[in-house]
């Protein structure tokens, strides 16, 4: 669900329903939410994918490194 979504979402009106701006402001809370959770979700995925890359990395450099001379495959 995107905080667009939420923002945008109506409800059929009931004989005895809710204040529409007290459903409005609570959209626009979670709305926000949402778009601060999508955004940390993005920063996350990001810093994954970089701590990846760094340790595929490190495992070629040290497999390099640990290799005997001249030993062929392992």
């Amino acid at each position: 669900m995107t905080p667009h979504e939420v923002r945008t979402r109506t409800f059929a009106a009931r004989r005895r329903g809710v204040d529409p701006l007290q459903v409005r402001e609570f959209q626009a809370r979670v709305a926000d939410e949402l778009t601060d959770l999508h955004q940390r979700f993005r920063l996350l995925s990001r810093e994954n994918d970089r701590l990846r890359r760094a340790l595929r990395d490190w495992q070629t450099m040290h497999a390099r490194e640990c290799r005997p001379p001249h030993a062929g495959h392992w």
